[in-house]
């Protein structure tokens, strides 16, 4: 219990608090903040940026619309930004809720509404590119909230944040909101720096608690049970399950080498009936027992769009309804309101009454490949309770506000972009972080699906490690040093670009890495000391036993990777029935070749052969220290089968009567001692006074823990360099290969006026300025050449489409691209990308992807007002994501139309908007 003076104190603040914008906002709330919430409210308040790292639903976002409240109250701007533009509709509704639509605008690449409002939600990007343009709209500007501001490490468009809160200017107070991570204290600290005062707070208490479960086949098991002392440990009903998982593997395998399973006298001495295998629920199954249980409503995270339809259709099948008739009423209604104003022409292609029969249902699928009014309406539906199972990709934890009672994940390996790899802690706990509606529910539940190979002890340490670090992925771009070049010129911006959260982190390693290094060299003024001799210079001995010893290694590698070509070559030539002499090893003695399996790929051959105790094995090089020669044939009867007892006894008789019974003489080997290098270093040594030493063995010792400390020293020399200012390197690299393509140029000093040498932006480096694809300098590149010049409007959108779109793995779009001027323009544009290819690597860089042409043949017939289902029949691209790049594309078309100096392609460019932004892609994704 608090002291009367601490109570004092406590009143005395209250007091002081009730004329203050942070009174008036708590008042307008109907709940208590907690104290996460108002210590970060109360240090922006007081003038201070706040950092707020906490877990998902913990309500990081009140302190985000605090600081839009404390801008307005200010009479200044607010910005909210986002990563995703269905996080900038969601906040855009809530925002506009609170102070009115006339007060709320939203700015998103395709959306414009309400610009100039005192408060606009816009996606990162978009505050990017007017920072670059210095949009009059940033002039009043109080506050920027950063939501997610963790994304900065995605190695795709994590750059944006960083280039964004490094360009805000001063006065602008930042509010950045993040999932949990383990690193908030560094982040802060370079936050700190670059934007002056910061607060970093911290909360890792979740509001609702989390329990943790694994579901195999009807049965729900805990994944954690406690201790006799109250310490959690994994549920041993879950080990069980694996280990009888793996005798079942073990049983279908014939069991352990050298034992039988499963059969009187075998493995056990008896049968061995490990009972029936742990199971997978379906997909309909677990719905069923979710309900039964009282889990729903339910997140399913499904790792691909194509697996959460099916999940919906076998859902549909097997009958699974969650809705009274009443509710289902009301859903379509809802849905239908929403969805009027989609072309009644494609609604089939949509998939429309399919989905409309799962949301009545209370299913429903969220992916990137659904039209954005339908994925709002499942968002809308899920929040009022009435969808109750959504299976959804790892989007929807990106913040939508989409909290339900229990997270299922199907499997904990997902594909990243390269290959399938294990989920990480921090994709973990973002993931099940859904589970647990504050305010609604006592407790929320993360559920694994049971299968096989499921390891419990590895989703145990899924599940405890509930933080993860931050790492930039901060790059220069093109067009990020064409405006940084224009705005400050290129020394000022190598150091702007210093001032990134990467270079930050680089110096923070450098630190360590120079104290690791000093103890180093400490070490080695101590080596040195012991190393004197009073013969002579042993430092020059020493490194005369050193290069005698490299040569020696070196000559010796040589002779292993001879023998290994060598013994390469003596494999693919052999033949089935040759007989062999392995020479050492497991598999020492004579064998028979019986079958030569030259494409060995990168192992090299690996024949398989008949030893003469009849085991059948399969030889690697390893097992080879030189080449073999056949020293005899013996023939394989054409019925022989390896698999057969009485076909290896036969063979085996065979061999041995063919063999002698002393085995060849090893060849030599050619030795190092007539090397003529060798044979001076060593009469070199012998010359050497130091050679004479009685304490020369001594003195080596210290001058080889000197050496091969020295190796450690340059090595952390080597990593140092290559941290220190590696950013402003990159960024100087990229302005060379702007120098050498016109796009800045270097202008040399002229007298009083201009002393010293100086970069500038040229003409076309203007028109690079405004182009914010990915594909930037191709883009330019295009528009210098002529590439585009003379196409018509689908034409361009065409063109165009192969620098927006870019293949997922699952995309089966037709392999046909248009002809005529369109196909040699989407040539000549593979040949720059080429061109610009080589021009990078000869400047130590590669940053620009390949343009994809896969929906250039699509993009076309649409653009020539082709229906929706024409375009899409002959591909199996989602029609969410053919809208999704047409409005990607409506961004890009737009850009150049701005940038391009000829007037033709400035108008087909515009006429291409029109082809492209028409139907269900005009159809509008904000409620």
């Amino acid at each position: 219990m608090s002291s009367p003076a601490q109570r004092y104190v406590e009143s005395r603040r209250r007091a002081a608090e009730r004329a203050t914008p942070l009174h008036d906002f708590r008042s307008g709330l109907g709940f208590e903040l907690d104290d996460f919430q108002l210590r970060a409210c109360r240090a922006l308040q007081q003038g201070s940026g706040v950092l707020v790292a906490a877990p998902t639903g913990a309500g990081k976002t009140v302190v985000g619309e605090f600081g839009v409240h404390l801008a307005l109250a200010q009479g200044r701007k607010a910005f909210y930004t986002t990563p995703i533009k269905a996080l900038s509709n969601q906040k855009y509704g809530e925002l506009a809720a609170v102070h009115g639509p006339d007060k709320v605008g939203l700015l998103t690449g395709d959306v414009t509404l309400n610009g100039e409002a005192p408060v606009v939600v816009m996606t990162t990007e978009v505050l990017r590119n007017m920072l670059y343009a210095g949009s009059p709209t940033l002039r009043g500007l109080g506050c920027v909230v950063m939501d997610e501001v963790h994304y900065l490490a995605d190695r795709f468009r994590g750059a944006v944040w960083e280039e964004v809160i490094i360009h805000l200017p001063d006065d602008v107070q930042l509010v950045s909101l993040s999932a949990t991570v383990s690193n908030a204290e560094e982040f802060g600290a370079w936050l700190d720096t670059v934007r002056g005062d910061t607060a970093v707070v911290v909360e890792e208490r979740r509001p609702v608690p989390l329990y943790q479960h694994v579901m195999v086949g009807s049965k729900l098991l805990d994944l954690f049970v406690d201790r006799a002392d109250g310490e959690p440990r994994v549920n041993p009903q879950l080990l069980d399950l694996v280990r009888r998982d793996q005798r079942l593997d073990g049983a279908g395998r014939g069991g352990p080498p050298g034992r039988r399973s499963g059969r009187r006298g075998g493995y056990g001495g008896a049968a061995r009936r490990p009972g029936p295998r742990p199971g997978t629920p379906s997909r309909a199954e677990v719905v069923s027992q979710l309900d039964a249980a009282d889990l729903l409503p339910a997140i399913t995270f499904i790792f691909s769009r194509a697996g959460c339809d099916a999940a919906v259709r076998q859902c549909l099948t097997a009958g699974v309804r969650l809705t009274t008739p009443e509710e289902a009423e009301s859903i379509r209604a809802y849905a239908e309101e929403r969805t009027s104003d989609v072309p009644a022409e494609d609604l089939d292609v949509l998939g429309y009454w399919e989905w409309l029969d799962g949301l009545s249902r209370g299913v429903a699928a969220h992916h990137a490949g659904l039209l954005p009014s339908f994925k709002e309406v499942v968002e809308h539906l899920f929040a009022r309770g009435l969808v109750r199972c959504v299976f959804a990709t790892e989007t929807l934890a990106l913040g939508i506000n989409m909290p339900a009672r229990t997270v299922v994940l199907e499997r904990l390996v997902k594909w990243n972009g390269e290959t399938r790899a294990d989920i990480t802690p921090g994709e973990y706990t973002q993931l099940t972080g859904r589970a647990g509606r504050r305010g609604i529910d006592v407790e929320g539940h993360a559920v694994v699906l049971w299968s096989s190979g499921l390891d419990p002890q590895a989703v145990a340490g899924l599940a405890s490690a509930r933080t993860y670090p931050l790492r930039s992925s901060f790059r220069p771009t093109y067009n990020m040093a064409v405006n940084l070049v224009a705005q400050v010129g290129r020394e000022r911006a190598r150091d702007v670009l210093e001032t990134s959260f990467a270079q930050f982190q680089d110096d923070r390693a450098v630190v360590g890495l120079a104290t690791q290094l000093r103890t180093q060299e400490d070490a080695l003024e101590g080596y040195a000391e012991r190393v004197r001799c009073d013969r002579g210079d042993f430092t020059e001995y020493a490194q005369l036993r050193r290069s005698l010893s490299d040569r020696e290694a070196d000559l010796s590698r040589r002779r292993r990777t001879d023998r290994r070509a060598e013994t390469v070559q003596s494999l693919e030539t052999l033949r089935i029935g040759d007989v062999i002499r392995v020479p050492s090893g497991r598999r020492a003695g004579y064998a028979v070749v019986v079958d030569p399996d030259r494409s060995g790929g990168l192992q090299g051959p690996r024949p398989t052969v008949l030893t003469s105790d009849r085991q059948v094995r399969r030889l690697e090089l390893a097992d080879l220290p030189a080449p073999v020669e056949p020293v005899t044939r013996v023939r394989l009867p054409k019925t022989f089968n390896a698999r057969n007892p009485k076909s290896r006894r036969d063979l085996a008789s065979t061999l041995r009567a063919a063999v002698p019974h002393d085995p060849p003489p090893r060849r030599a080997s050619s030795g190092s001692s007539d090397d003529d290098e060798v044979l001076d270093l060593r009469r070199q040594l012998r010359a050497h006074p130091c050679h004479s030493c009685p304490d020369r063995e001594e003195h080596a010792r210290w001058a080889e823990r000197w050496w091969r400390l020295r190796r450690e020293a340059d090595k952390l020399e080597r990593r140092i360099s290559g941290r220190t200012s590696n950013v402003a390197r990159t960024f100087d690299r990229v302005c060379d290969v702007l120098v050498q393509l016109g796009y800045l140029e270097v202008r040399e000093p002229d007298g009083a006026r201009e002393p010293r040498e100086s970069t500038v932006v040229t003409a076309a480096g203007e028109r690079l300025r405004h182009l914010y694809t990915e594909l930037d300098l191709l883009t330019a590149e295009c528009l210098r050449a002529g590439t585009w010049r003379g196409l018509d409007g689908p034409g361009l959108a065409a063109c165009l489409s192969a620098l927006v779109h870019e293949a997922r793995r699952d995309d089966a779009l037709q392999a046909r691209t248009p002809g005529g001027a369109v196909g040699a323009a989407l040539d000549d544009t593979a040949r720059l990308w080429g061109e610009l290819q080589e021009i990078e690597a000869e400047h130590g860089l590669s940053s620009l992807r390949e343009p994809d042409a896969g929906l250039a043949w699509a993009m076309q017939r649409w653009a020539r007002g082709q229906s929706l289902d024409t375009v899409l029949r002959d591909g199996d691209l989602a029609a969410g994501d053919f809208v999704r790049r047409c409005k990607q594309l409506v961004d890009l078309l737009d850009q150049v139309a701005g940038a391009a100096d000829d007037t033709g392609v400035r108008r087909a460019a515009r006429q291409a908007i029109d082809g492209v932004l028409r139907g269900v892609v005009a159809h509008s994704a904000v409620a």
